[in-house]
């Protein structure tokens, strides 16, 4: 069996790289630490480092524990985390991941209403395409547009979106007249790439308006370029009814040209069901959506 204690030095020695910053962190002496590893190297019969001037480089082997003990890690900061919660407070980390255009252009704008609620809470926002292991730990909670199909989630609808086409008022101000699909022709179209991570109704969609052979095309590899270049008036973009709200600047072009309907789901692992900082951010969450789609209905009576 691994010695509890060797692991958590070994964890230390490879996130610092160093057996000096190791040892400064665990408050042991460079010698300790390295007696230590030498230990644990003996006990696995193999290296887990390759030592240079310059530090400590992880084998094939050692990376092989840095993870296993990444995943330890985590999972006691969470334990400890909710084992501190109280019927009163709420604090700790929660890591949240969501794709890049949702979380900068639609989640992050509204995270000061949650600190205000909940001063004590630290996220750590992680936007990107790929689908991060939740069941694995490596993040929290997730907002994605499709259903999570990983197992032993917990997954909520929070609404559905549409992707259609926008324009900015001073582009349509000087452009050619855009009231049929067809006028598309005289238009640049702005879209993502079609080697781009998106949902398959925001590529369907595309692939119907280029079919009109538009005058010119600019494709960017996500939603918030395709969004700023739209701004700047650089032509008609392909984007979610979610930004709309906060960027009265675009208008709406070709009302009855839109995707089908995408859902977005938040999701969690079954072992943070009881998690006050989860329950806090999901109800947050939903708070905002039902808010955001009354506006938006609002607006469009």
């Amino acid at each position: 069996m691994l010695d509890w204690d060797k692991l958590r030095i070994f964890h230390a020695v490879a996130s610092a790289g160093s057996l000096t910053h190791a040892g400064e962190t665990l408050h042991l002496s460079q010698s300790a630490v390295s007696r230590q590893i030498r230990a644990l190297e003996e006990g696995l019969g193999t290296a887990l480092f390759h030592r240079h001037a310059r530090g400590l480089i992880l084998t094939e082997q050692g990376e092989l524990l840095f993870e296993a003990t990444r995943s330890m890690n985590r999972r006691l900061e969470t334990a400890a985390a909710r084992i501190r919660d109280s019927a009163e407070e709420v604090f700790g980390e929660l890591r949240v991941t969501t794709t890049l255009a949702f979380g900068t252009l639609w989640l992050a704008p509204r995270l000061p209403r949650l600190y205000q609620r909940y001063p004590d809470l630290k996220i750590d926002l992680m936007l990107e395409e790929r689908v991060l292991d939740l069941p694995m730990r490596e993040a929290d909670v997730a907002i994605r547009m499709k259903e999570p199909s990983q197992a032993d989630l917990i997954r909520k609808k929070l609404m559905g979106i549409r992707i259609a086409l926008y324009a900015s008022r001073r582009y349509l101000e000087t452009a050619p007249p855009l009231q049929t699909l067809e006028d598309i022709g005289g238009h640049r179209l702005i879209t993502q790439g079609p080697n781009s991570p998106q949902v398959s109704a925001g590529a369907a969609l595309a692939q119907q308006i280029l079919a009109q052979e538009p005058r010119g095309r600019l494709t960017i590899n996500n939603y918030f370029g395709v969004l700023q270049a739209t701004l700047s008036d650089l032509g008609v973009g392909v984007l979610p009814d979610y930004v709309t709200e906060d960027f009265p600047q675009l208008v709406r072009v070709l009302p009855d040209v839109e995707s089908g309907e995408v859902p977005v789901f938040l999701a969690y692992p079954e072992e943070l069901r009881q998690s006050k900082r989860v329950t806090v951010f999901r109800d947050f969450v939903q708070e905002e959506m039902l808010a955001h789609r009354r506006r938006l209905r609002e607006a469009a009576a």
